[in-house]
């Protein structure tokens, strides 16, 4: 008897559905974002002890925090536990990032020298320092393609490293250019210059030429006696995911700065739901020594893109904004308001940082906390 042809092969599996920091099959941000919790805490060895940046590895899976008693601590956000502490006693930390291997470790010194140090957690061990800087480092950007990297600092430049060298590869020497961030396609770079208010675009192939774009920003800068000094408090710039904001976050009353990443216009303001404490916020780049803290920012874009999580600025809780939301305007200026409130009794939201593989996050003060979507409680309107 003749048979027919035979089956066509099963098409080939597709990609996994998304997950969360414990495997299970993940919603969309929109739906869980009012929903996240605090779900872990985790104490430092001193009550005076401060974190002052946090940063997940690539995968999402590592939490890495730089603190104030010069330790570097490490958690897994998988499972939920705190794995190792790497001293670094006689440089201090600051400042630390995963590379694209989730061992190896940048993070910027804060005594002894302004050295960039690289260390793998493999076996404790320093794989290059990068010299150069004469003042402290400010910014550590990691390039999202390539194991090259920008610092900023405080004696005026900006340099261009790779991970493979001691030396850099590149420098600028521009006025006060403490913050700096990579656009998603890594083509672009924008540096953040507090004195002449003022933000540099520049295409990361041609970094020793001029900015290819420059965003005036002293029409969007406090008034000046409402502010200590003349120099903004800007304390991160990140972009989108998508690439089209740019979110300048600011330790003023009026709040964050949500800017069109292409042309520098003023999408929104997103202020603060209540005027900001400043036990609670971190010393900016540009603030004069003091003894408050150093700090990373207290914001970041979730995943999407499309909502921005914050400190509160006055108390423990985060708020967010959703940069999709309604629009007032008061006189000249467009204002985002906070959507909802997402209630927090374990500690404050100086340093704030999403996961940008799963639907969580984590805050950090004198503590660290995860935060998970808790699906038995429902949105906290403000």
């Amino acid at each position: 008897m003749a048979q027919g042809p035979p089956p066509p092969p099963p098409p080939p599996p597709g990609p996994p559905p998304p997950t969360t920091a414990k495997g299970e099959k993940s919603e969309r941000t929109s739906d869980v974002i009012g929903k996240l919790r605090p779900t872990k805490l985790f104490k430092l060895s001193k009550p005076d002890t401060y974190v002052t940046s946090l940063d997940f590895d690539e995968e999402g899976l590592l939490l890495l925090a730089a603190c104030s008693d010069d330790s570097l601590q490490i958690y897994s956000a998988r499972e939920g536990v705190h794995e190792t502490m790497l001293l670094s006693q006689k440089y201090g930390c600051h400042l630390a990032r995963f590379t694209h291997h989730s061992q190896n470790i940048i993070y910027a010194s804060t005594k002894g020298d302004d050295a960039i140090r690289y260390l793998t957690t493999h076996d404790k061990s320093f794989l290059r320092y990068f010299r150069g800087h004469t003042a402290p480092v400010t910014e550590l950007a990691l390039c999202p393609s390539n194991d090259t990297f920008l610092s900023c600092s405080a004696d005026n430049t900006v340099r261009l490293w790779t991970l493979e060298s001691q030396n850099a590869q590149a420098r600028l020497n521009l006025a006060t250019p403490y913050l700096a961030a990579y656009d998603p396609s890594a083509t672009v770079i924008a540096i953040a210059s507090a004195s002449t208010s003022s933000i540099l675009l520049y295409d990361i192939r041609h970094f020793d030429k001029p900015p290819f774009a420059t965003f005036d920003m002293r029409q969007y800068d406090p008034p000046r006696a409402s502010r200590g000094n003349n120099i903004p408090e800007w304390t991160k710039l990140e972009f989108s995911n998508d690439g089209k904001s740019l979110l300048v976050t600011t330790n003023h009353s009026q709040g964050h700065l949500l800017l069109d990443a292409f042309n520098g216009e003023l999408k929104a303001q997103l202020p603060r739901p209540y005027q900001p404490t400043w036990g609670i916020l971190r010393s900016a780049p540009s603030s004069t020594p003091s003894k408050t803290p150093l700090g990373q920012g207290d914001t970041s874009f979730s995943a999407d893109g499309r909502y921005v999580i914050g400190g509160s600025g006055a108390d423990r809780d985060v708020v967010v904004w959703d940069t999709q939301g309604r629009v007032s305007r008061e006189g000249e200026k467009k204002i985002i308001r906070p959507m909802c409130n997402l209630p927090c009794d374990r500690g404050k939201g100086a340093v704030v940082l999403w996961n940008h593989r799963y639907n969580m996050m984590a805050t950090a003060d004198t503590e660290v906390v995860m935060w998970l979507p808790d699906e038995h409680v429902g949105m906290k309107p403000l």
